[in-house]
């Protein structure tokens, strides 16, 4: 897979502070937060796209089933929130379609960064609740943003 270390959305200062904002979500929890973003999602709806990457990256290897892909299609303008079996049945009924809503109406005034920055602070606080850290934060997937095709 080929990497960019940028995107038309985001600058490299706005870059650094997501992924900083993605460090201090995951600080009381277990749980894991990873961002994807690529310029299309070709051939399939974004949900689908953003399960095939959740595989690839192998987010579903931690220990709680808790890591949460929110991708973005930026030439697109298209997103989905995937989370593993353990988060999705831990969260309200509600969460994921608020906090898609809540994004979806960031993007349209063009708060890309945010939107986003909320989408991971709201992730974030969910993972909080389900899945308090106990111990040792042990960092089981990179936090760095990943640009793909």
């Amino acid at each position: 897979m080929w990497f960019r270390k940028s995107t038309p959305l985001f600058s490299q200062s706005e870059i650094q502070t997501i992924q900083q904002k993605v460090k201090v979500s995951e600080a009381n929890t277990s749980g894991e937060i990873r961002i994807y973003i690529e310029m299309h999602c070709t051939w399939m709806e974004p949900v689908r796209r953003a399960a095939e990457i959740f595989h690839e990256l192998k987010m579903f290897h931690t220990v709680n089933r808790n890591a949460v892909l929110i991708y973005l299609a930026c030439a697109d303008h298209d997103f989905a929130m995937y989370a593993d079996k353990g988060i999705y049945e831990n969260a309200d009924p509600g969460f994921w379609e608020l906090e898609a809503k809540k994004l979806a109406q960031n993007f349209h005034q063009k708060a890309y960064m945010d939107g986003l920055i909320g989408a991971v602070d709201a992730v974030g606080k969910l993972l909080t609740q389900h899945y308090p850290l106990h111990g040792e934060n042990k960092n089981e997937l990179p936090d760095e943003i990943i640009f793909g095709k």
